[in-house]
C-alpha cells in the first residue's frame, strides 16, 4: 500500500555518476576519502561503463587528471586530452550510455584554480575562451552534454556560440549554475587532485548565504542559453533546490549530492551510527523530492542494485 500511494520516486535512470579519468592503462586507483570510489584509466572506466548501463543508470559526467598540468591549462582543450579520449572510447565500446562532461580548469590548471590567473587574482573574461575551447574539444569527441562548473560569468553564452560557431548547435548545456562555496568539496580535491595551490575559490564561488543570488544566477545562465541547470551541492541546498523548481518550473533540474555529503554517509556508517543503505536511499528521495529531475550522485550504482 505504501508503494502504491507513494509521491517522490527513485529510478536508476535519475542517477548520473561521477567518473575519474586518469594517464595509463590497468589502473583502478582507491580514493582514500570516498569508499569504493576509484581514479580509473580509459581501459577500466569502459569496464564501469558497461556495468554502468546494465544498471540502468542515466549516465555518467567525466573528470579528468591529466599527465601533467600548466598555467594556461592546455590539456582542459588538448583534442588529445584525457576526457577527450575518454569520451571517444566509452562511445565507441558502450554506444548508448549518456556521456557528460565537466567544463572547467582546475584539474588542468599547476596553480589550482578555475582560470586564467592575472595579478594573483582570476581574470573572468579571459577564461572564458579557454572554457569554449573545452566544450568545442568535448562535442566533437562524442559528449552528448557539457557541463559548466567553473563560475565565471559569461560563461554559458561563450560557451553556447562556441558551441554553434563549431557545428554543434544541438549540444546542450548543463550549467551549474548555484555552485557555492562549500566546505563539502573536500574529498573531491583528492579524486580530481585540483585543490588550489593559494587562496580559495570565494571570489567565483557563491556564499552560501545567499539564496536570492542564487535565483539570479540561475535566471542569467538560462538567458545566456542554458538548457539544463544544477545546484551544488545538494543536501545543504534543498530549500534552493525547491525554490528554483518553483521558479524555473519547465527547466531540467539537477543537484549534485558531492564528494563530502558520501564521505560523511560513509564515515556515520562505518562508525555504527547510521544504517548506510537507509541513509542513502532517505537522502537520495530528500533531493528528488525538493524537485530535482536527476542527481549526480556517487552512491549511483549502489542505490541503483537496490532499486532493482
Amino acid at each position: 500500500m505504501r508503494a502504491l500511494v507513494r509521491e517522490t520516486r527513485l529510478h536508476p535512470a535519475n542517477f548520473v555518476l561521477p567518473l575519474f579519468i586518469v594517464p595509463g592503462e590497468g589502473v583502478r586507483r582507491p580514493i582514500s576519502s570516498m569508499p569504493g570510489q576509484s581514479q580509473l584509466s580509459i581501459d577500466q572506466a569502459v569496464e564501469e561503463c558497461r556495468e554502468i548501463r546494465g544498471l540502468g543508470i542515466g549516465g555518467i559526467i567525466l573528470f579528468g587528471l591529466p599527465e601533467s598540468k600548466n598555467e594556461e591549462a592546455s590539456g582542459a582543450y588538448d583534442e588529445q586530452g584525457i576526457v577527450q579520449r575518454a569520451i571517444r572510447a566509452i562511445k565507441r565500446e558502450v554506444p548508448g550510455l549518456l556521456t557528460i562532461t565537466d567544463v572547467c580548469n582546475c584539474e588542468y590548471t599547476s596553480h589550482g584554480h578555475c582560470g586564467r590567473i592575472v595579478n594573483g587574482d582570476v581574470h573572468n573574461d579571459l577564461t572564458l575562451d579557454w572554457l569554449a575551447r573545452s566544450a568545442i574539444s568535448h562535442a566533437r569527441a562524442g559528449a552528448d552534454i557539457v557541463a559548466p562548473s567553473d563560475m565565471m560569468d559569461g560563461r554559458v553564452a561563450a560557451i553556447r556560440a562556441g558551441l554553434d560557431g563549431a557545428g554543434f548547435s544541438n549540444t546542450p548545456i548543463l550549467s551549474y549554475a548555484a555552485k557555492f562555496a562549500s566546505v563539502f568539496y573536500g574529498p573531491f580535491r583528492e579524486a580530481a587532485d585540483s585543490a588550489p595551490q593559494f587562496g580559495d575559490r570565494r571570489s567565483y564561488q557563491m556564499d552560501p548565504s545567499n539564496g536570492r543570488e542564487a535565483m539570479k544566477e540561475i535566471a542569467l545562465d538560462l538567458e545566456e542559453g542554458a538548457d539544463m541547470i544544477m545546484v551544488k551541492p545538494a543536501l545543504a541546498y534543498l530549500d534552493l533546490i525547491r525554490q528554483a523548481r518553483d521558479r524555473f518550473p519547465d527547466v531540467p533540474l539537477s543537484a549534485y549530492q558531492v564528494s563530502g555529503e558520501f564521505s560523511m554517509i560513509h564515515a556515520a556508517a562505518a562508525n555504527g551510527w547510521i544504517d548506510l543503505e537507509r541513509a542513502m536511499m532517505e537522502t537520495l528521495t530528500s533531493i528528488r523530492r525538493a524537485g530535482t529531475d536527476f542527481i549526480l550522485t556517487y552512491f549511483a550504482k549502489p542505490a541503483a542494485r537496490l532499486l532493482t
